[in-house]
């Protein structure tokens, strides 16, 4: 099984908000999902973003690959120094 932590949209109707989520690679965007891990909210004037970075880490170390978008935001937030990239 090939996992994926990813964003799953959440919110209004031009109001996203988006949970960032560990989920099988097959499953849909907003569908099911293994484990929640945080949230992002780019409405905010800065772009809120927070997550368990513990958990976070425990799923890269057993194979989870993050997508563009959400490597982007671990970097951001400081996770790759804690994983040695």
């Amino acid at each position: 099984m090939a996992v994926k932590i990813r964003l799953r949209r959440m919110g209004a109707h031009k109001a996203p908000f988006y949970r960032i989520v560990v989920a099988d690679s097959r499953s849909p965007r907003d569908g099911r999902f293994v484990e929640e891990i945080g949230y992002y909210n780019p409405l905010t004037e800065p772009a809120t973003v927070k997550f368990d970075e513990e958990k976070a880490v425990q799923w890269i170390k057993n194979g989870a690959q993050p997508t563009d978008v959400v490597k982007r935001l671990f970097a951001k937030s400081g996770l790759n120094e804690k994983l040695g990239k």
